[in-house]
């Protein structure tokens, strides 16, 4: 009881520190959109800021609440957050993709191919993400008619939670939105790898050329697009770390067959850990960031 209680505790705390670590970096955001030249980097980043927010709400303080014994609103309906839940994590890795690629194009040679690829404008950018919203809307949309609250009589039910279901009506359709969900993970994980890539050959070379500058004691300053590549390279560790790390101990319990308590409470830890702690990443990086953005 004591153990549940300290918990309980700590995912409260840490869930409270995630939401106002983004409140604070949207603020600034916000505060400072209009004076940024190149906006599409900055209205990338709120976006992201705006998903960590939607799934530390729809997971963090739904089972904090829950936990405590407020379990009012997890009806029928209040279950279906669990669907909020599933659209913030797909749209957590398509933001942080299209981050990714968008700085690749950015360290790209000025008359590269490539370089025109990337989006300029707000209204570019815009409709990557409503098409994001759009796709993980749909490949989600199972959720809302196959989870149901604890207290309903239902057969042939998977538990998810303590107090909500995962009710099988068909596993055609089951199978369907799972294939759609690995298939969206694998395209945009790829991207997202070979952007990384060309970014780190990248910076391979500046650091070369900086070594044999400083062999010829030549005082040399990095670009800004330099420091930028290597704070994107943080975010996209970051995520990459919590979501394997998510997804391995999710195997791990599902073969299991059985559940620890230790084990369920980190795996649910490394689902929202992306969105606690990338607020923080860009707090530390946010001057490489920023400088980027006025350059270009």
């Amino acid at each position: 009881m004591v153990l549940n209680l300290v918990n309980e505790v700590i995912f409260f705390f840490l869930s409270g520190l995630g939401i106002m670590g983004n409140i604070f970096v949207l603020a600034s955001y916000i505060w400072i959109f209009g004076v940024t030249e190149n906006k599409s980097v900055r209205l990338i980043l709120i976006h992201l800021i705006l998903t960590n927010i939607m799934t530390l709400l729809s997971k963090g303080v739904r089972r904090t609440l829950s936990d405590f014994g407020v379990r009012i609103f997890l009806d029928d309906i209040g279950c279906k957050i669990l669907y909020l839940e599933r659209v913030s994590r797909g749209l957590s890795i398509c933001t942080t993709t299209l981050l990714t690629v968008v700085q690749a194009f950015t360290m790209c040679p000025r008359h590269s191919e490539l370089r025109r690829l990337k989006p300029r404008t707000v209204w570019q950018i815009l409709s990557w993400l409503l098409f994001f919203w759009i796709l993980n809307s749909l490949i989600s949309m199972n959720l809302l008619n196959f989870v149901l609250s604890r207290n309903m009589n239902t057969s042939q039910i998977t538990n998810i939670e303590n107090y909500c279901f995962f009710q099988l009506k068909s596993q055609t359709v089951n199978w369907t939105f799972l294939t759609f969900m690995a298939t969206r993970d694998a395209v945009f994980l790829g991207a997202m790898g070979g952007a990384s890539g060309y970014m780190v050959f990248i910076l391979h070379k500046h650091h070369q050329h900086v070594l044999h500058l400083q062999k010829s004691k030549v005082l040399y300053r990095a670009p800004p697009e330099i420091k930028a590549a290597q704070s994107v390279l943080s975010l996209m560790l970051c995520f990459l770390f919590f979501y394997l790390a998510d997804c391995i101990m999710s195997l791990y319990l599902m073969f299991l067959l059985r559940d620890i308590h230790f084990t369920v409470i980190l795996q649910e830890f490394l689902t929202v850990g992306y969105a606690i702690v990338s607020p923080f990443v860009l707090i530390h990086r946010e001057g490489h960031l920023a400088g980027c953005q006025r350059i270009q």
